[in-house]
């Protein structure tokens, strides 16, 4: 089997990959949230891998940031539709990794 650029396969894993993009989308799978919630919900992730990762699933259109007019401002990010569609695709492969994690190298 070839695994061209536009293949399907390529195209969902270019969608679920590093290392926290799916811990992200989870951490957002119920609500809103803004950056500093998200960063002391996941634990272990910089400024700096959560902004990349949120910006980069923003053009992915998995996530979308909305700018709340307050003293201060503030930027809460939230799964669109598409997002949710994925993560609810992936949760039989949450369910594999449940069910045989004392097999699974880490």
């Amino acid at each position: 089997m070839t695994f061209l650029a536009d293949c399907p396969t390529r195209t969902g894993l270019d969608l679920v990959s590093g290392t926290w993009t799916l811990v992200v989308m989870h951490a957002l799978r119920d609500t809103a949230k803004r950056p500093r919630a998200l960063r002391e919900e996941i634990g272990g992730i910089s400024a700096k891998s959560l902004n990349e990762t949120l910006r980069r699933r923003e053009r992915n259109r998995l996530v979308r940031h909305v700018k709340i007019a307050e003293a201060p401002p503030r930027v809460d990010y939230h799964l669109t539709e598409l997002g949710r569609g994925l993560l609810l695709a992936l949760d039989p492969l949450a369910a594999w990794v449940a069910e045989h994690e004392s097999e699974l190298p880490t």
